[in-house]
């Protein structure tokens, strides 16, 4: 016994096109809603992969600008720190000419010489104890570099020799921390 399908051309056709108008409206919501020129490679396949390496390049811009960021916050604490070192070795300056004055007795020079010794103590204490994300600012050797460049590939690099740092400064101050008001 044979089998006889019955179908309605008519009603395939029309359920065929209902199929493609939901696609195509479901499409331009998707469009509409994201405010996006390109949503997918089929919109438009060059204009997405020019998105895409345009997303790349500002994110890498944007962790670029962290690291130096990081740079200039490692510089700005080594300034307020030697700000208070400078600080410091002005009074001492201060409390040398002070002692030098021969109407000061015995008493008042050793008052004046605990004060500078208590400033050279803190001196010495401002650069064994400034630190910087964990690497103290004027005892610690080597360098620290900063990628400021958006490209892994390009080499753009802002560096710190912290060697340098720490001879110069211990150099610059030991004479007035080692002294004494007599």
């Amino acid at each position: 016994m044979p089998q006889i399908i019955n179908t309605n051309i008519m009603s395939l056709n029309a359920q065929r096109n209902l199929n493609a108008s939901q696609s195509a409206m479901a499409t331009a919501v998707q469009r509409l809603s994201s405010g996006l020129r390109v949503n997918s490679a089929k919109d438009d396949a060059a204009g997405l992969a020019i998105a895409e390496r345009m997303n790349a390049q500002v994110r890498g811009m944007n962790v670029a600008m962290r690291n130096a960021n990081d740079g200039i916050s490692f510089a700005q604490t080594a300034e307020g720190a030697l700000g208070k070192v400078t600080e410091a070795l002005q009074r001492m300056r201060e409390l040398a000419v002070q002692a030098a004055n021969a109407t000061n007795s015995s008493t008042d020079r050793s008052s004046l010489d605990a004060e500078y010794q208590q400033l050279g103590d803190e001196i010495e204490r401002v650069l064994s104890y400034t630190t910087f994300n964990g690497t103290n600012v004027f005892t610690s050797t080597g360098t620290l570099t900063f990628q400021v460049s958006p490209n892994a590939t390009t080499v753009e690099q802002v560096g710190i020799n912290l060697g340098a740092t720490a001879f110069n400064a211990n150099t610059a101050i030991s004479s007035a921390t080692n002294g004494a008001i007599t």
